[in-house]
Formats: C-alpha cells, sequence, structure tokens
C-alpha cells in the first residue's frame, strides 16, 4: 500500500509494507525539484534514517530497475 500527498514544495509518497510476516517500517519519499529524500524509522537505532539522491541519481535508479547486470552511463538530455 503507499500514498501519495501534495504539499506546497514537495510531493509526499509513503510506502507501507504488507503482506509479510518480517514487516519493515514505512518507507517515506519527499519529492522537491532539486531532489528527492528517502526515510525510514530505525528501531535499533530509535532514529530516522534519510538519503538524500539527485535528480541524476534518481533517473539513474529509475533505468536500473530496468537493466541486466552491468556498468552504465545514461546519455543526459545536455550532451546531444
Amino acid at each position: 500500500m503507499f500514498t501519495i500527498e501534495h504539499d506546497f514544495d514537495a510531493t509526499v509518497i509513503t510506502l507501507v509494507d504488507e503482506g509479510s510476516p518480517n514487516l519493515q517500517e514505512d518507507v517515506i519519499i519527499h519529492a522537491f525539484a532539486e531532489c528527492v529524500t528517502i526515510e525510514q524509522y530505525d528501531p535499533r537505532r530509535d532514529e530516522v534514517c534519510k538519503i538524500e539522491m539527485s535528480m541524476s541519481q534518481l533517473r539513474d535508479l529509475a533505468a536500473a530497475l530496468n537493466l541486466p547486470e552491468g556498468v552504465y552511463r545514461l546519455k543526459r538530455r545536455d550532451e546531444d
């Protein structure tokens, strides 16, 4: 299950783990114009862990989900 909310400066997506006996904490994604942050609560450390990705890293991740093993460099629009 997931939710999508549109805030003033970001789109917030929350991914809820369902169906597994070993459920993980919710993952919260904040999509800003210049970057994306990913947060998840870590109960062992009792804190929220946060990762910030550039839009370029996010595009690479999206492409990588659909590619076989290997090393790749995506052609950027400004390289045309």
